[in-house]
């Protein structure tokens, strides 16, 4: 059972949902990048997801867009980012770290070196965004043969049919983007978002993350009763981007335990 299965299980014993927390790599210096994955599991996190920078983010709204602009002018690229889950990991071996980028780097990396690499850093699950499902059956048998669980995302038009498929092929759990347009994006429409995901229910036993329009603590206790684990990207490194060096981990430190405190009062 991999790291990401058995905060799962242990969290569904507690009759608890998984806060997930985005955060890109490098941002806003790559020094801060291990302290704020701390800090986000101290103040309540149960995973991390991790940004790999890239320079053409196509489902990141413009928050996340400066943030990869940010850590790239400091030139973190893939193996960096790799370093910095090294880095974690001495200190913390038990929370789930997810990957979450595009296809370019890992590609440059080759995909049988990335899947070594993110194994051996203690990486947990990989969501490339731009890889269709139909087309990835080689990456994902790289990484479920390394123990590494392959997340795709699931969108208020994703086809039956196709849902079927990218179930097939996912572990770990998968991401339902509870809005249509990027990362960021207002108006989330909750009765949708359910009606959505008791139709994903009937298809996988997998849980079930969303993500990309849970902006305040109030939108993360609503989804709470209706999702496996909260995923808050956007406004996180809206945070981020809001602090000053000095405010910095305090500031995401506050933001994870009211984000916590509102998903645990259902």
């Amino acid at each position: 059972m991999s790291r990401i299965q058995s905060t799962f299980a242990a969290l569904a014993q507690q009759k608890k949902k998984a806060l997930i927390p985005y955060i890109t790599a490098g941002d806003p210096h790559p020094k801060h990048t291990v302290n704020l994955m701390h800090a986000l599991v101290d103040s309540g996190a149960n995973m991390i997801e991790l940004g790999i920078p890239f320079s053409d983010p196509m489902a990141d709204g413009p928050v996340i867009q400066r943030a990869s602009e940010r850590a790239l002018a400091h030139h973190v690229g893939l193996s960096d980012v790799l370093q910095m889950v090294r880095t974690f990991r001495e200190k913390d071996t038990m929370t789930p770290v997810i990957l979450m980028g595009y296809a370019n780097p890992v590609e440059a990396m080759g995909i049988e070196n990335f899947a070594d690499q993110a194994k051996t850093a203690g990486v947990d699950g990989v969501l490339t965004v731009d890889y269709p499902p139909e087309e990835c059956g080689e990456f994902v048998a790289l990484l479920k043969s390394r123990e590494l669980d392959p997340i795709f995302l699931l969108s208020p038009t994703t086809e039956a049919s196709r849902i079927d498929t990218i179930v097939q092929q996912a572990s770990g759990f998968v991401y339902y983007v509870s809005l249509k347009g990027v990362t960021g994006s207002q108006n989330l429409d909750i009765a949708q978002v359910t009606e959505r995901l008791l139709g994903i229910r009937g298809k996988t036993s997998l849980p079930i993350g969303v993500g990309f329009g849970v902006r305040d603590a109030e939108t993360a206790r609503q989804v709470a009763e209706i999702a496996d684990a909260i995923v808050v990207g956007s406004r996180m490194v809206q945070e981020i981007e809001n602090s000053s060096e000095q405010e910095l981990l305090g500031n995401l430190a506050a933001l994870t335990s009211e984000l916590r405190a509102a998903i645990d009062s259902n």
